[in-house]
């Protein structure tokens, strides 16, 4: 099940040439994921303190199709995946109605805090790949 979140494009959003500066299409995926944690019931003040386990953006790409100017309303379509026992990625798409505008990725390694080593996904985060996600959860071999 893919996760959606409406974004309005606002005027601080743009740069000198009137459309979307490149760096916040990113933060409106951010704010997607956000969204989409908070949509699964995690509590955002707890998962972002970040006192035991994180989740840092290990790479982030975006290409873009189409220019984003404001009053813009773009459907941010999110969907994670599981990469192994310790990572994810999330497939973002940002649409204009039924056209693409933009296409990203972030990939995210869960680390403990304590001795920033990787560390398995915590059972709240496999929960919501499990809501948000195209596939069942992977099941163990």
């Amino acid at each position: 099940m893919v996760y959606v979140v409406e974004h309005q494009v606002r005027f601080h959003e743009t740069d000198g040439a009137g459309v979307v500066y490149f760096a916040n299409e990113l933060v409106m995926c951010h704010s997607a994921y956000e969204a989409s944690l908070a949509a699964a019931g995690i509590d955002l003040g707890t998962f972002f303190k970040a006192e035991t386990l994180a989740y840092p953006i290990a790479h982030a790409s975006i290409d873009y199709r189409r220019p984003l100017h404001c009053g813009d309303r773009v459907t941010v379509h999110l969907t994670p995946a599981r990469l192994d026992d310790s990572s994810f990625e999330i497939q973002y798409q940002l649409k204009l109605g039924d056209t693409l505008a933009a296409q990203a990725v972030t990939r995210h390694v869960c680390i403990s805090v304590a001795d920033r080593r990787r560390h398995p996904l915590s059972t709240e985060m496999e929960q919501w790949l499990t809501r948000w996600g195209d596939l069942p959860p992977q099941e163990e071999q």
